[in-house]
């Protein structure tokens, strides 16, 4: 059942005992019930303090630390204490050790100051993988292993229904998962598509695929969120700088047509953003939950780093942008890039935002069972390496329990689209996997059993998590494979989960605007659903997504670690979400 903010935040929030317990704690202390505020989320207690009464509060003492390169002063101490009896009612106390001082990662070329290598030695995955600072921010940086790979120019555009096996176009899309053009739509719903700066689209690329595939969208163009300084760069036309931004918004805005699409441009040119960044500005508690963002990997804003042309020097986006019902982000870290803690905090921020009514999808990867870039991880030193060889490298947030994570098919060469796909093999290997630091969810229970019981990977545990108690992934899946997008003034082929998920996502937001034209609430998180009714996909059971110098997981017939459920059978998946109440 999807629930306002006010009622998730109170369904979270500490106990009664708990809040008062430490209300007491602090009037004992001096600091009496009407200095203290409780955040809008609830969880969090704010009051302003001396040094003097918090290093009393704290048994502790207080210092002011400046930052060796920029000067900028923090305030922290080395150590506190807490009653015990009140300890057990408190999960984080800030400033106090943490420090949280706006630093640069290394991605501008400086060397680390000591506090920040000693962070960096401290911050590993499961897999004991050394985090570096700045993967965080950097998603949207030409280059990165998950953005779309493109397959050459196109001399002649082959758009009828017969070529769909060597040429995707919106219309091979309808016919594969059965939902029609010119959808019903509704004045409360809307589909929101994620982008990181520099990643940009270029109108003129929009009105040439508009021109081809969709002629009465000449000329539109997605509702524009700037979000910390994000904006749509032109000093760099190139597939490396326009090819994401411009194969989401072809095929989103297309396929959900005459449905509005909201644009979310995150982070400015010089830090970028990461998911955080985006997180905090649709959801403003989010800035300060459990410590707020992590100065090593969230772009920290106003930038302190430059000026110019592209800098941000505005505050930092905490709330201000609503949330759309369905959010597609074609982005993706490795799990072993970020610590646990930093993924779990994300991942509770998409349960809740999931409670809320809103639908996150995020691709699953590109490289099969290997991370961005077709990287593996070494099971004696732990670094990544060429992918020959070594551990499983599954993505993240892919295997966050509470985002949809999709995978790539593709039609079979020769074959119609009436046809059974395949996972996909062609120039893309579908991500998938099971986590090393997230657990079993319960809708997915029964499907990881049976799949292990009558499908188990002739692997070991030097390869994957074989506990076959963790979270797999994907869950769904769409085409993948020889997409026609405009770019650059040309059409070209492009390939990647970053075009089945923005595919997936038009298909829910089609879905909410019937539930909603019922009188019925957005679907939200979909994931325990759809486990529930798998007869609303097309099962998929060829291909496989090998990686790391194995043939990886292989399709089979259920659920497996390529293509999951399968893809999508609108009617079967328009009955089944009306039916929900």
């Amino acid at each position: 059942m999807i629930g306002s903010a006010k009622q998730v935040a109170e369904t979270f929030a500490p106990s009664q005992e708990s809040y008062a317990s430490v209300l007491e704690w602090l009037s004992e202390h001096g600091i009496s019930a009407e200095r203290v505020k409780q955040s809008q989320s609830l969880s969090w207690l704010h009051f302003d303090a001396t040094v003097s009464e918090a290093e009393n509060l704290l048994n502790s003492q207080y210092f002011e630390y400046k930052h060796a390169t920029t000067g900028q002063a923090h305030v922290a101490c080395e150590e506190y204490s807490i009653p015990e009896d009140i300890k057990k009612h408190i999960d984080f106390v800030t400033p106090t050790v943490h420090f949280d001082a706006k630093v640069e990662g290394p991605k501008k070329g400086r060397a680390l100051n000591e506090r920040e290598v000693a962070i960096m030695k401290r911050q590993t995955s499961t897999a004991n993988h050394n985090v570096q600072p700045g993967v965080g921010h950097s998603v949207g940086s030409p280059g990165s292993g998950s953005l779309p790979k493109s397959g050459g120019k196109i001399s002649t555009i082959l758009n009828e229904l017969e070529n769909c096996d060597v040429s995707i176009v919106p219309d091979c899309l309808r016919a594969l998962y059965l939902f029609p053009p010119d959808f019903p739509t509704n004045p409360k719903n809307s589909f929101g598509i994620v982008e990181y700066t520099p990643q940009a689209y270029l109108p003129s690329d929009l009105d040439m695929f508009f021109a081809n595939f969709s002629p009465p969208q000449v000329g539109e163009r997605p509702i524009f969120d700037s979000i910390d300084g994000g904006l749509l760069q032109t000093e760099v036309e190139s597939f490396d700088y326009n090819g994401e931004s411009d194969l989401d918004l072809e095929y989103g805005m297309t396929l959900v047509y005459p449905q509005k699409v909201t644009l979310y441009q995150v982070g400015d040119l010089l830090e970028g953003a990461s998911f955080n960044n985006f997180l905090d500005a649709i959801d403003g508690s989010y800035c300060t939950y459990e410590g707020g963002d992590d100065p090593t990997q969230d772009g920290i804003y106003p930038d302190p780093y430059g000026s110019g042309y592209g800098v941000y020097k505005g505050p930092e986006n905490c709330g201000g942008f609503a949330a759309t019902n369905v959010i597609s982000t074609s982005y993706a870290y490795n799990e072993a890039d970020l610590t646990p803690f930093y993924e779990m905090r994300q991942c509770n921020e998409y349960l809740k935002l999931g409670l809320q009514g809103v639908t996150f999808v995020y691709s699953s990867g590109d490289y099969g069972v290997a991370g961005n870039g077709g990287q593996c991880i070494d099971p004696v030193t732990s670094a990544y390496n060429n992918g020959t060889s070594g551990m499983f490298n599954p993505s993240f947030p892919g295997t966050c329990p509470y985002i949809t994570s999709v995978g790539a098919t593709q039609v079979k060469p020769g074959a119609s689209v009436t046809q059974p796909e395949e996972a996909a093999e062609s120039v893309i290997y579908s991500g998938g996997g099971f986590s090393n630091v997230f657990g079993l969810p319960s809708y997915q229970a029964s499907a990881v059993k049976t799949y292990f019981a009558e499908h188990k990977p002739p692997y070991t545990s030097a390869q994957y998590n074989t506990s076959e108690t963790s979270r797999g992934l994907p869950d769904v899946s769409a085409n993948g494979v020889n997409y026609v997008i405009a770019i650059d003034g040309e059409f070209e082929y492009v390939y990647g989960t970053s075009a089945s998920t923005p595919v997936f996502g038009s298909i829910m937001t089609l879905i909410n605007a019937a539930r909603l034209n019922v009188g019925k609430s957005p679907v939200g998180f979909i994931n325990p659903t759809i486990y529930k009714y798998p007869e609303i996909f097309n099962d998929i059971t060829s291909g496989g997504n090998q990686g790391c110098g194995t043939p990886g997981f292989t399709a089979v017939k259920g659920w497996d670690p390529v293509t999951r459920l399968g893809t999508p059978n609108f009617p079967k998946m328009l009955a089944a979400f009306l039916l929900l109440p």
